[in-house]
């Protein structure tokens, strides 16, 4: 694994875009001077795509130091800064909300055999209702429909705990299908979506991945789903243009924030994590429902929407340290944000009888969404591309959700 953001970094690349003109940012999180995120997946050739899992790591505790802050110390107990399901359902105003049975799918590369067992754990921690294969709530496939499962990957299995995990936080009641690709290649990738598309009951289906911006010409058989909210994350690299599929104009780009309790009426602030992927496409057509939101792109443009996805103020997770045994830590990256808004999607039931592109609605209802007005992703030619502000921006889209209306 790799360290990829640093406290020192994360703030030379938000200072670096401020100006005179910019928001006073708010909602920052205080962090530990010793503190970074590591990469679940490893940097890929092109034709693949990487997974965007980021865990968090503070060298300033007893384990951490220990283990040099590149392996995983275990932890029997969920991390004390870790968002629990309470406080994703409380943030995204979404306690209580029911999907009406509705699956919500994920598309990860790879095999992860304890899947099941550690999805267990997960929800009995948080007091949530079992999913498992037998009570016809889990169900877990090949990229073709079978179950010819791949081998396993730690990095991709670390994924995969986080998507599930993040599906169950915000939408308990809600059915998860898990369809695994035999390699993290955009083609099997694509396959495995097109798989999930075919299963009765999906309501939507996320995309935790990503590779350089790719052409629709190509690819988008697999992510054009109308009746259906396809969702891919942004990528956690900040302002360095656009990402496939997030870039594609089938689905709905999602970015990142920082989320941190605070004493509003709402108990919670965001601002935009340094790290969420905004920018431009090159190659692919712009969101006709976001020609008024003056993005300044002339194509595709990145993001749409936004759920908190900075590794320090993430997920608790139960995840693989290894092939057979599994530990609790603290995950973000826009691999968290795309399977939250994946399964507010599936709470809402506002795309199954529609032929529209589910990605047109957060334009539609924009007034649905905490707008996030503060943050930056890095420096760029034209400021809402990397600078959150008023309205559309690049690093958060439209916002993030207040309630499924919007969805």
């Amino acid at each position: 694994m790799k360290k990829i953001l640093s406290v020192s970094g994360a703030l030379l690349l938000l200072l670096s875009a401020v100006s005179a003109t910019a928001p006073a940012a708010v909602a920052q999180p205080s962090p530990s001077a010793n503190w970074h995120a590591e990469k679940a997946c490893a940097d890929v050739p092109a034709g693949s795509a990487s997974c965007f899992a980021l865990k968090y790591v503070d060298d300033s505790t007893a384990a951490g130091q220990a283990h040099g802050g590149q392996a995983k110390p275990a932890s029997s107990t969920p991390p004390a800064t870790g968002k629990t399901p309470a406080d994703i359902q409380s943030a995204y105003n979404i306690t209580g909300l029911q999907s009406g049975g509705r699956t919500v799918a994920v598309v990860d590369a790879y095999g992860y055999p304890n899947l099941e067992r550690d999805l267990g754990v997960y929800r009995s921690q948080f007091g949530l209702p079992a999913c498992t294969v037998s009570n016809g709530c889990l169900t877990i496939m090949d990229q073709n429909g079978g179950n010819r499962l791949p081998r396993f990957n730690s990095g991709w299995a670390d994924e995969t705990s986080l998507d599930v995990d993040a599906i169950s936080a915000a939408c308990p009641d809600c059915k998860i299908l898990v369809v695994q690709a035999t390699t993290a290649g955009l083609t099997d990738l694509g396959t495995a979506v097109s798989t999930a598309a075919k299963q009765p009951g999906v309501a939507a289906i996320s995309n935790s991945y990503g590779g350089g911006d790719s052409a629709d010409s190509s690819y988008s058989a697999y992510y054009n789903h109308p009746g259906i909210a396809v969702t891919a994350s942004t990528g956690d690299n900040g302002y360095t243009g656009s990402s496939y599929p997030a870039s594609s104009s089938y689905v709905t780009a999602v970015g990142g924030t920082s989320l941190v309790k605070n004493s509003s009426s709402r108990g919670w602030g965001e601002s935009a994590w340094s790290g969420s992927g905004s920018g431009c496409s090159s190659v692919n057509a712009a969101l006709p429902a976001a020609a008024t939101f003056g993005t300044g792109c002339s194509k595709r443009a990145s993001a749409d929407v936004s759920a908190v996805a900075d590794p320090q103020t993430g997920l608790a997770v139960y995840a693989p340290s290894s092939s057979t045994t599994s530990s609790w830590a603290q995950y973000g990256g826009t691999s968290l944000s795309s399977p939250l808004i994946a399964a507010m999607y599936a709470l809402s039931g506002n795309t199954g009888n529609s032929s529209a592109l589910a990605n047109s609605l957060p334009y539609t209802n924009s007034g649905q969404f905490n707008d996030v007005a503060s943050g930056s992703t890095g420096t760029c030619s034209t400021s809402q591309w990397c600078l959150s502000g008023t309205g559309w921006d690049g690093p958060t889209g439209v916002g993030t959700p207040n309630g499924v209306a919007g969805l």
